[in-house]
């Protein structure tokens, strides 16, 4: 039985708290990866436009067996800057992105960057309330998205994003963030989860508590997400690094866990590992 529990999004769909993110996968490997992690009990896969391997994600999803509804699937569009994003533009992107997965729908699909220098992303946003109203994506959102962004889209829009997928670990928490997506009634997704795995997996408190609880410093990071009410998507090729990821549930940090967790990220604004979103122009 598949014990990831769901987070009901602000449209009622549910969304697995727990999924299996195909970023830097390559297409040729991602229908062995997508299957694996399918295998090992993930039903939530995130992949995106960019990514290049919705294809590879794709196949996997059509050879696993499983009931489409058993599945929640991510995918984002590459609002990127080589042409200008109209409705037509937007369209075009997300029926390609349906092909690829050999999908009639997706559950979520979010835009991948806000790209405020060129102000377009709440054009893009009518579009997809259009997406969103006509079944397609069962649930639309954002990822890299900062406040201000959001009140963009709170002021010359009704519908209220379902994610704000973002980069988000003990030494980048975004607490000021997570308060606003708490305000507005947004899910919080953690892109890097683990930190892409560098300092964070060997720090001494990540490993002591590790140690204590005879878990893996990953296991207690991802522990970390999900009693914060954080979505996370590690990623992994590894067979077995990808069963660890899911295998989360048998075990809680205690309240001092937490804290000695949480004060990682004190005064951390400058421990973004990923651009950032206020001049990231794709």
């Amino acid at each position: 039985m598949n014990q990831v529990p769901a987070i009901k999004l602000n449209d009622g769909t549910l969304m697995p708290q727990l999924g299996y993110g195909v970023w830097q996968v390559p297409d040729a490997e991602a229908e062995r990866a997508v299957g694996t992690a399918l295998e090992a009990g993930y039903r939530s896969i995130d992949t995106a436009a960019i990514y290049g391997n919705e294809a590879g994600t794709g196949k996997a999803v059509a050879a696993s067996g499983l009931a489409r509804e058993e599945l929640f699937v991510t995918t984002k569009l590459w609002n990127g800057p080589k042409q200008k994003w109209g409705r037509d533009q937007v369209l075009r992107a997300f029926d390609d992105s349906l092909a690829k997965l050999r999908l009639d729908h997706v559950d979520l699909y979010l835009i991948h960057w806000p790209r405020p220098m060129r102000d377009d992303f709440v054009a893009i946003w009518k579009t997809f309330e259009e997406i969103a109203a006509s079944g397609r994506a069962r649930s639309v959102g954002v990822s890299n998205f900062r406040p201000a962004d959001l009140e963009r889209i709170a002021a010359e829009s009704e519908l209220v994003p379902a994610v704000n997928q973002v980069e988000l670990h003990p030494l980048f928490p975004q607490a000021e963030l997570r308060a606003v997506h708490a305000e507005r009634g947004i899910a919080t997704e953690a892109w890097s989860p683990l930190g892409q795995g560098k300092e964070l997996l060997t720090l001494p408190a990540v490993t002591a508590i590790a140690d204590k609880h005879g878990r893996s410093a990953a296991q207690v990071v991802l522990r970390w997400h999900l009693q914060h009410g954080n979505i996370v998507i590690p990623k992994s090729v590894t067979p077995a690094r990808i069963r660890e990821n899911l295998d989360v549930f048998g075990f809680e940090l205690e309240a001092g866990d937490i804290a000695a967790l949480d004060a990682l990220g004190a005064g951390a604004a400058g421990r973004r590992i990923g651009p950032d979103p206020a001049a990231f122009d794709v």
